[in-house]
């Protein structure tokens, strides 16, 4: 049975953005690039619309593709079986971002990409694409509106962190470990301040209900 990995079309596809991270940082996510690396890939002269029809933002979304498929990968070889959920997400959210070590200017240039006008919303997509990767790495099944919130909130980060990321320019990336840490530590506070607000709301009588018995009481003083 052919696998998505085995398909010669996802094959070509990965051989093309390959040979074009070594154009893109000094020609930028562009049709020249794009072109140089299909040259590279050793594929016939216009197969860049064969492979990529979609043309350089359809090559920058596959990137972010992979990016989260070697995340993922990475990812299931890590025993996270005993740490808390807090931890888990900020070591996969690691691990996404390790994903651009040394492609630190090819990210650049896809976030300048991305800010013209015909890819408005595309950013976005791409990094609710990895917090939803990541949820669903830890065992996330949720479906109702934490689904959504879980997403969101983690998109924030993520997005926060990768400019943070590519802002530190020291090997170990200890400053971007560290805002990464204190993000997630924020984000647990107002979760904490959410669950206790949950917890006394739970305990107060309902608006409806007193409403209700206050016209009950008003309408026996009238008989």
């Amino acid at each position: 049975m052919e696998t998505k990995a085995d398909n010669p079309s996802v094959q070509a596809r990965r051989d093309i953005l390959t040979a074009a991270l070594q154009h893109i940082p000094f020609d930028g996510w562009t049709v020249k690039s794009l072109k140089q690396a299909v040259q590279d890939a050793g594929l016939p002269q216009g197969a860049e619309a064969l492979y990529f029809p979609g043309g350089v933002i359809e090559l920058i979304q596959f990137w972010s593709e992979e990016g989260d498929r070697l995340a993922l990968e990475a990812i299931e070889t890590r025993s996270m079986k005993n740490m808390r959920i807090r931890d888990k997400i900020t070591e996969c959210v690691w691990i996404r971002l390790s994903q651009m070590d040394g492609q630190e200017e090819v990210a650049r240039r896809a976030m300048s990409r991305l800010s013209f006008l015909d890819t408005i919303g595309k950013a976005p997509q791409h990094i609710w694409a990895s917090a939803d990767m990541i949820w669903r790495a830890i065992g996330d099944t949720s479906t109702d509106g934490n689904y959504y919130s879980k997403r969101t909130i983690l998109s924030g980060v993520i997005g926060a962190s990768i400019v943070s990321w590519l802002s530190d320019m020291s090997e170990d990336k200890a400053k971007a470990r560290a805002f990464l840490d204190g993000r997630i530590d924020n984000v647990m506070q107002f979760e904490k301040v959410k669950a206790s607000a949950r917890k006394r709301r739970a305990g107060m009588p309902s608006p409806t209900d007193m409403l209700s018995r206050l016209r009950y009481r008003r309408r026996r003083r009238r008989y």
